[in-house]
């Protein structure tokens, strides 16, 4: 594929079971009452679009794997941008469930790892130009978001401190220690499992590393990974709030009342006082150039600073 623009504004041409628009579909419905929740979803849009009018001068085209993130459920007529570290397993179940024509009735049914097998789900990137203008037209287009420094904290907690992870500390760890640690040890060389966040933060903030290569999708930046100035979304849920937001989205593209999307486990959550705890021992030097990283993510998804940065 070539790049390609997107031929119309996506902002309100899906059209759901009953042939309305998703804006049509969000206070028309007669599944809806006007709501409260609603009316957070416009506003979420509205902050988007205005961010984006804002701070991007220049559309730019669209490339095939710009796509690799947008998971296709063509018989819902759903489009989901998965966001590593963002309920992207449990909402990656649903879309099997969604899809399989009845092979799987229960998300938690299915094993984490057979959730990222690639070929268990069709991305948009695998269309060609004519099919996915359609889908970016006309189906509902959602993404999950979080608070982009507790999703940080959340990704370096399970790819560097669990010991299972071995891929990751052979691929990065290794590199990480070379880089950031002063006199390291040869096992730490050889095994790069035990990565500290400081150096991890050393590692996204070396202009090395984007010049070599992408940054792994689990601490990329969500505007890079799902192109939301481009892509416009219908629904941003957030982390925050996935419960209330990821049943809104199920009745809005009227799933069956028999998919729930799973409650989550609270035992091992990233929460906002660890992710304090982390920055606790990052100077207001790199705690600054860290913000600035992700700073796009917090503007479109209306984060505030943290409290507990030092950069005031």
């Amino acid at each position: 594929l070539t790049p390609f623009s997107v031929s119309e504004d996506t902002r309100s041409t899906w059209q759901g079971k009953a042939g309305r628009s998703p804006l049509q579909a969000l206070y028309d419905s007669d599944q809806f009452e006007r709501s409260s929740l609603q009316a957070v979803h416009q506003q979420r849009r509205e902050l988007l679009s205005n961010v984006c009018s804002r701070l991007t001068r220049k559309r730019r085209l669209l490339q095939p794997h710009d796509l690799r993130h947008l998971v296709v459920d063509d018989a819902h007529g759903l489009l989901y941008c998965y966001v590593p570290k963002v309920a992207c397993t449990n909402w990656k179940r649903v879309m099997m469930v969604l899809t399989g024509q009845g092979k799987y009735q229960d998300p938690l049914e299915i094993p984490a790892h057979e959730a990222h097998v690639p070929s268990n789900l069709r991305t948009l990137s695998e269309y060609s130009v004519a099919e996915i203008n359609y889908r970016l037209r006309s189906y509902l287009k959602f993404v999950f978001v979080r608070e982009p420094f507790e999703r940080l904290v959340s990704a370096y907690r399970n790819k560097f401190t669990l010991s299972y992870n071995t891929a990751f500390h052979k691929r990065y760890g290794t590199k990480i220690i070379r880089r950031h640690r002063q006199e390291p040890s040869d096992r730490a060389l050889e095994r790069g499992d035990d990565v500290r966040f400081d150096e991890f933060v050393y590692y996204l903030l070396d202009p090395r590393t984007q010049q070599e290569e992408p940054f792994n999708e689990h601490w990329e930046r969500v505007h890079s990974l799902c192109h939301p100035c481009i892509i416009h979304y219908d629904v941003v849920g957030k982390y925050e709030t996935l419960a209330e937001d990821a049943n809104y989205i199920l009745q809005l593209v009227g799933a069956d009342t028999s998919v729930r999307f799973p409650a989550s486990s609270k035992t091992t959550r990233t929460t906002d006082n660890m992710t304090a705890q982390f920055f606790q021992d990052i100077s207001p030097f790199y705690q600054r150039r860290l913000f600035n990283l992700y700073k796009m993510d917090y503007l479109l998804f209306n984060y505030s600073i943290p409290s507990y940065l030092r950069i005031r």
